[in-house]
């Protein structure tokens, strides 16, 4: 992202959860602060009907975006009732479940870490929109690629030998290799355990034709803003190296399968189905990682 500048991309995905609510009335996820939030960029929202050639993959991914909301919501609601009561929203955007938190009765403190500019973007937005600040939000301002998250995390309160569980959606694909796994590296080895929910991308190489292109398309839009694609994993590399630094239980779900889970509807029914008649595969996935509490 652009020094001093509120990301780009967390605009964009903001305005396809609240196009969700709006022309798939919610019917995955619903989040009822999603448009208000907006405020003046609500208009994004019809920027791109769902009409012409790309329409079904347009439509796919807004519900991708919806179902991987829904799918860290539904995991962090368990964790709860396991007694969780510390959730961390990594890279939140305009992520609203702070202001809407159904756990708040039952105790469960939320820290929301961005970047410093894009942070201060939201804080203004929420007060436009009259949305008030929670006291079970603490903000928790870090530069993931130039800033330690633990130390972002003391400074705000967060302790680390109490179990916690990790919202990280929306941001893998733009950052480093390194950085990613520096913050799971982090979140393994906190004493009180960690569950963590992020999304991530299979190589171009693993897509189809059609879908590369696509991608290609996307990742000269986010480049060209200064937020450019920077990381790409193969799953079964992926789930060797997360056991590797010390995650046991793992839960991995491409895009389309996710869907499935949610509408019961063939997993390959939101993009028409691959030409040849095989059911379509995605590279979009949606991933659940936890690592077991130390002993004391």
């Amino acid at each position: 992202m652009q020094p001093r500048s509120p990301s780009r991309t967390a605009r964009r995905v903001a305005a396809l959860r609240a196009a969700h609510q709006t022309l798939d009335h919610g019917c995955l996820f619903r989040d009822p602060l999603a448009v208000r939030l907006l405020d003046a960029d609500a208009g994004e929202l019809l920027g791109e009907p769902d009409q012409g050639p790309t329409a079904p993959e347009r439509r796919a991914f807004r519900l991708f975006i919806a179902a991987r909301s829904r799918f860290a919501e539904d995991h962090l609601a368990a964790a709860v009732a396991r007694g969780v009561r510390q959730l961390v929203v990594l890279g939140a955007g305009l992520d609203t479940f702070a202001y809407r938190n159904p756990h708040e009765a039952a105790g469960l403190a939320v820290f929301e870490v961005d970047h410093p500019a894009t942070q201060q973007w939201k804080r203004e937005r929420l007060s436009r929109a009259g949305i008030p600040l929670p006291p079970s939000l603490t903000f928790a301002p870090v530069d993931f690629e130039r800033e330690s998250l633990g130390d972002g995390l003391a400074a705000a309160g967060f302790d680390p030998a109490r179990p916690a569980f990790f919202s990280w959606l929306g941001v893998v694909p733009y950052l480093t290799r390194d950085a990613v796994f520096g913050t799971l590296g982090y979140l393994a080895g906190l004493p009180g355990g960690a569950e963590a929910v992020f999304d991530y991308s299979e190589p171009p190489s693993a897509m189809t034709p059609r879908a590369r292109a696509a991608h290609r398309a996307r990742a000269a839009r986010v480049a060209a803003v200064g937020e450019p694609f920077l990381s790409y994993f193969a799953p079964e590399e992926l789930a060797a190296d997360l056991r590797r630094v010390g995650f046991a239980a793992l839960e991995d779900v491409d895009a389309l399968r996710l869907l499935a889970r949610y509408t019961g509807e063939r997993a390959d029914s939101h993009t028409g189905g691959a030409p040849d008649g095989r059911p379509r595969r995605s590279t979009a996935h949606v991933l659940r990682a936890a690592t077991r509490p130390r002993s004391r």
